[in-house]
């Protein structure tokens, strides 16, 4: 098997100018970047497929070449020149559409602009974060324990008073939307130690109870023994 030397240096050609177009920020040269690439990756195919040869069709020979030509790179190179016009489509749509946006806005041009937010986690510190404050290591600006020593009202706590603080706390907003109704069930400070203190615990008639008659038995309206 024999490399086809020109088409390589038409290969390498191809294939530099469109990493030079990809990094271009207009979209118009993205897309005509992408079309060589396909392009380039369309011609490498050619070259790994070998020496051309005959028709792969019974019957067909060429004077001069012994072996049929491979089908199945050219196959594949028809089909990726179907995908790479499905993918240019849709790279000319966004393209008409930025230009309709940067048309509202006075501006002509199809290049795409940095993002607010990008630049601000580009260009931001730890000092000019939002959640910044006093309690933050002087050194390296992190959060520190120090940062969680508040009650609801903002007030300073102890280690001491913080500790004691949570541990009668229900962090009810850990629970599922549909579980917040259990919340009035949880045991609060405020509960009495004893159950029997809210509750009159009676003793239900058994059917396993041979001793009770319970036929014979009146019963009240609940269907408790009187």
């Amino acid at each position: 098997m024999s490399i086809n030397l020109p088409l390589v240096v038409v290969l390498g050609g191809i294939i530099a100018c469109g990493a030079y177009l990809l990094m271009d920020r207009s979209l118009i040269k993205m897309l005509l970047g992408l079309m060589l690439v396909g392009n380039a990756v369309n011609v490498l195919i050619l070259v790994i497929a070998g020496d051309s040869g005959s028709p792969p069709i019974r019957g067909q020979q060429v004077d001069g070449r012994p072996v049929d030509a491979d089908p199945l790179a050219q196959a594949m190179i028809l089909t990726a020149i179907v995908i790479m016009m499905g993918v240019a489509a849709f790279v000319l749509a966004l393209v008409y559409r930025l230009f309709v946006l940067n048309r509202d806005e006075g501006d002509d041009d199809d290049d795409l602009e940095d993002d607010p937010e990008d630049v601000k986690i580009l260009t931001g510190s730890l000092d000019t974060a939002g959640d910044r404050d006093r309690s933050d290591d002087p050194v390296t600006l992190a959060d520190t324990t120090a940062g969680d020593l508040f009650d609801d009202e903002g007030h300073p706590l102890t280690p001491a008073q913080f500790e004691a603080l949570h541990r009668t706390v229900i962090e009810t907003d850990l629970l599922m939307t549909d579980d917040e109704d259990v919340v009035d069930e949880l045991h609060s400070p405020d509960d009495p130690d004893s159950d029997s203190d809210n509750y009159a615990v009676c003793d239900l008639p058994s059917p396993d109870d041979e001793h009770d008659d319970y036929s014979t038995k009146p019963r009240d309206e609940g269907g408790f023994d009187a």
